[in-house]
C-alpha cells in the first residue's frame, strides 16, 4: 500500500514506519523538522513538511495515498501531566487536526484512515475483562481522544474504511514517559496510580506499532491494542522494579491518586482490557505477552543505549 503517516517520529511512529517499511508499503510521513525529516528517511520513508490544519496542503499530499495513519499527539511531559493548560497543544491535535486529516482524506479520495486513540476511555471496570463495547467515560481529559474517534467513524459514514486503535499505556525505547519511569526505578521508586489491586492495561511501543501496521487490514470500527495479560498495579511495579534490577524502597501515590480526579482518573481506574478484536480480525498477536516480558527488552535496550552513548 501507499500509506501517509502523520506523527511517525513520535514514541509509537517511531517504531510504526519501520514495521511498515518492512512489510513492504511505500511510506510518506509528516516531519516538523530537518532533524526529523533525516530519521524518516533514514528508516525508508518519504519525508514532507506541511501543516496537520491545513486541510489544502494535506489532500495534495493525501493524493494517490491508499490509507493514512494518523498518530499525531502533542502528549506533556509526566512533570506538567497535571496541567490543563499543557494539554491544550494536545486536544487541538486530536481535535482540529484529526477534523482536518479526515477532511482532507475524503477530498483526496483515500480508502483508509486509521486514528490513535486510548484505552483508558472505558469506565473502571474492577476484575472484569473490558471489550470495544464496555461504557466509556467522557470525563473532561477524554475530548480530544473522544473527538478524534468521532471523525475516524464520520470517514466510515461517508464511504471510507475508518478504523480506530485504542492503545493501552505503552511503555518501551523512545516512550519518554515510560523512561522516566525506569529512571525512578533505579532510584528504588515505584508508581503505583490508584488501588495496587486495581489494573493497568499496557502495551510495549513495539507491539503497538505491529498492531498499527496490521490495522491497515481489518473492518471499520475500534480495536483495543493491549498486552494479552494486563497486570495490577502492584504487579506492573514490581515488574518494572524487576527489569530495573533494583528493590522498591518507596511506592505510591496508591489510592492517594483517586484525589486528583478527573487529572489522573485515566491512570487511576480498573481497566483489565481485551485484545481479541483485533487479534480474531487480523491475526496481530503481541510479541510482549505482559509487561514482565516486555520491561525487561525495555530495560536491555535502555541499558545497552546508555553504554554505548
Amino acid at each position: 500500500m501507499r500509506v501517509f503517516v502523520a506523527g511517525g517520529t513520535g514514541a509509537v511512529g517511531g517504531h510504526v514506519i519501520p514495521a511498515l517499511v518492512q512489510e513492504g508499503h511505500t511510506v510518506t510521513a509528516l516531519a516538523r523538522t530537518p532533524e526529523k525529516a533525516a530519521v524518516l528517511t533514514a528508516q525508508g520513508a518519504t519525508a514532507v513538511s506541511v501543516s496537520l490544519f491545513s486541510l489544502t496542503a494535506l489532500a495534495a499530499m493525501f493524493a494517490g495515498q491508499d490509507a493514512v495513519i494518523n498518530l499525531a499527539s502533542a502528549i506533556p511531559p509526566m512533570t506538567r501531566w497535571m496541567s490543563a493548560k499543557a494539554w491544550q497543544d494536545n486536544d487541538r491535535v486530536r481535535t482540529q487536526g484529526s477534523a482536518a486529516v479526515v477532511d482532507a482524506a475524503l477530498a483526496a479520495g483515500v480508502d483508509r484512515v486509521v486514528q490513535e486513540s486510548v484505552s483508558m476511555l472505558y469506565r473502571d471496570q474492577g476484575p472484569r475483562w473490558v471489550d470495544e463495547d464496555a461504557p466509556i467515560h467522557r470525563y473532561p481529559m477524554a475530548r480530544g481522544n473522544l473527538a478524534a474517534e468521532a471523525n475516524a467513524h464520520r470517514f466510515s459514514a461517508a464511504g471510507g474504511t475508518g478504523v480506530v486503535v485504542r492503545f493501552g499505556w505503552f511503555y518501551g525505547p523512545g516512550a519518554a514517559h515510560s523512561e522516566q519511569l525506569f529512571v525512578l526505578a533505579r532510584r528504588h521508586l515505584g508508581l503505583v496510580l490508584g488501588p495496587p489491586s486495581s489494573y493497568v492495561s499496557s502495551i510495549h511501543v513495539a507491539d503497538a506499532a505491529a498492531a498499527v501496521a496490521a490495522a491497515l487490514h481489518a473492518p471499520a470500527g475500534t480495536f483495543n491494542i493491549v498486552d494479552d495479560k494486563p497486570l495490577t498495579k502492584r504487579e506492573y511495579a514490581e515488574a518494572l522494579a524487576r527489569a530495573a534490577g533494583k528493590a522498591m524502597w518507596l511506592r505510591g501515590p496508591g489510592r492517594a491518586g483517586l484525589l486528583f480526579g478527573d487529572r489522573l482518573t485515566s491512570l487511576t481506574r480498573s481497566l483489565r482490557v481485551s485484545n481479541a478484536r483485533l487479534r480474531a480480525a487480523t491475526g496481530w498477536a503481541p510479541r510482549y505477552p505482559s509487561a514482565r516480558e516486555g520491561w525487561i527488552a525495555t530495560a536491555t535496550a535502555l541499558n545497552h543505549r546508555r553504554i554505548t552513548a
